[in-house]
Formats: C-alpha cells, structure tokens, sequence
C-alpha cells in the first residue's frame, strides 16, 4: 500500500479535476476524490473524470464516502468517516478486493476500526486544518505516541494509520519513528504540488521504529 495519499481540494470540479491533474503529474499515486459541497451530477462527472486520469496514471483512486458511487465506478475503493456509511455495508457492496479506510480520532475509534477490519486508518487531525469544516480534537505528536503506545500494551499489532491534518515533510521522521505508516495530504500539495516529491523522499528514506 502507497505511504502518501493526495486528499482532492477545490470549490469548482474545474479545480478539484486540475489539482487532481497535478498531483498525478508530480508522481502521486494515490488519489482520495473528497468534495463535500457538490452536487451529485458535478460530483458524479469528477469521480468518474478522476478514476479515468487515476487509471491512466497507474495510480490508485479512492472516493470518499459514497459507496454506490465507487461501485459504479468501479473506483478502488472508499475512506468512509465515522458517521458514513458501516465498514460492514460498504464491504457487501464493493466486495473483499477493494479498499476500504476509515476515519479514527481516539484509541477506542482506531480499535473499533481494527475490529470492522478497516484496509487503513485515517488518523488526526495532528494539527488544526481549515480542510475539514467539522475538526476533531487535535492529536498532536503526543497523541498519535499514546494511542500507539495503548496499542501495544494490548499487544495488538500495528494497523496501516495515515496521519492526516496540515501534514509537512518536515512531519514524517517523528510519525514513522512513533509507528504511523503512511500520510493523507490535502492543503500542503494542493498550494504545491511538487511538494509531492518532498514527502515522497521522506517516506522513502526513513525507517519506521515500533
């Protein structure tokens, strides 16, 4: 599974289509289609735009919380928040080969994803973010360590967590060496996108220590 993944951002499917372009084109390859205030028909033409540029590119795309959507689409999968759609329904409808991620703010939601068999977990926000109009509590470093930490005092083996919420390249040393696997980017490639290689550089050069 990729370690960075590109959360779409843009007020217009003209913008969200052009980021998604971009992005693609500086080496993404993992797209997570996120619109909140489209319309069904916008958002409907975006996904599907979006799964053609992401298969030409060899890349990954994901849709974010409309199941019936990514089915249609045969999209490779959907990042469900915690008030979506189950993981349980979602698997019934796309089927075991697609992924399926999840949102998590604390110990007892990254569990009950473990439980629901999440392919990832989205964790954060590990800062504030004006991406997302309803923020969770911010993690901080000390809160991904502790939730990590809880983990393995359950002796529970690590799942794939994506920390997410105005993540840098400056970020991933500290998340790796406390155990997070990988990264969702929406705001930082979005205003750059040949930020893109930084993380990827980063991610690809650091060892993870559990």
């Amino acid at each position: 599974m990729e370690k960075l993944q590109y959360i779409s951002q843009g007020k217009t499917r003209q913008e969200q289509e052009l980021n998604i372009r971009k992005a693609l084109d500086h080496g993404i390859q993992w797209v997570q289609v996120r619109w909140k205030n489209a319309t069904d028909e916008e958002l409907i033409i975006l996904c599907e735009t979006s799964r053609l540029l992401c298969s030409e590119y060899q890349a990954v795309c994901i849709i974010n919380d409309h199941v019936e959507l990514a089915e249609a689409i045969d999209a490779d999968g959907v990042h469900l928040g915690l008030s979506d759609r189950s993981i349980d329904e979602a698997r019934l409808i796309l089927g075991k080969n697609k992924i399926i991620g999840g949102t998590a703010n604390t110990i007892s939601d990254v569990l009950q994803r473990m439980n629901e068999l999440c392919d990832y977990i989205g964790l954060g926000p590990l800062r504030f973010t004006d991406t997302k109009e309803k923020l969770s509590p911010v993690l901080g470093f000390e809160g991904y360590r502790r939730i990590v930490e809880n983990l393995k005092e359950q002796s529970l083996e690590l799942p794939k967590i994506f920390a997410i919420g105005s993540i840098i390249p400056e970020d991933i040393v500290p998340l790796q060496q406390i155990g997070i696997y990988g990264v969702s980017v929406s705001g930082a490639i979005t205003r750059q996108h040949s930020i893109i290689n930084e993380f990827k550089k980063e991610l690809t050069n650091t060892e993870i220590f559990q």
